[in-house]
C-alpha cells in the first residue's frame, strides 16, 4: 500500500467522489489526472520544487480516485506495472526511455 491510501480513499467517499454513492466518473477523474500533470509541467517549465510536490502528490491522488473506481488498490496497479518493466529493455534517446520492441 503506498503511503496515506487509506486516507486518500476516505477523503474520496466523505467527498462522494467513490464509493457506494460516488459521483465521480473514471472519464471525469482522468480528465483530474491530466489537469494535474499540466501543473506538473507548469512545475517543469517554472524549476518549482514545491509546485512539482504538490502536483506529483495531486496526480497521485487522483489516480488511487482512479484505480478505487476500478476496484484495484495501488499496490496491485504498482505490482503490475512493475511485472511489466522489470525485464524491459531500452536505450535513453533525448532524455526519454525508449522500449526495444
Amino acid at each position: 500500500m503506498i503511503h496515506r491510501e487509506q486516507d486518500i480513499i476516505q477523503w474520496g467517499i466523505d467527498r462522494n467522489l467513490i464509493g457506494p454513492t460516488g459521483e465521480a466518473t473514471k472519464f471525469g477523474q482522468w480528465r483530474k489526472t491530466e489537469e494535474e500533470s499540466t501543473e506538473l509541467l507548469e512545475a517543469i517549465k517554472e524549476q518549482s520544487i514545491e509546485k512539482a510536490r504538490d502536483a506529483i502528490g495531486d496526480i497521485i491522488v487522483t489516480l488511487v480516485m482512479q484505480a478505487q473506481m476500478w476496484n484495484f488498490s495501488m499496490e496491485e496497479c504498482i505490482e503490475a506495472a512493475w511485472n511489466e518493466i522489470k525485464v524491459r529493455k531500452g536505450r535513453m534517446t533525448n532524455g526519454v526511455f525508449v522500449k526495444e520492441v
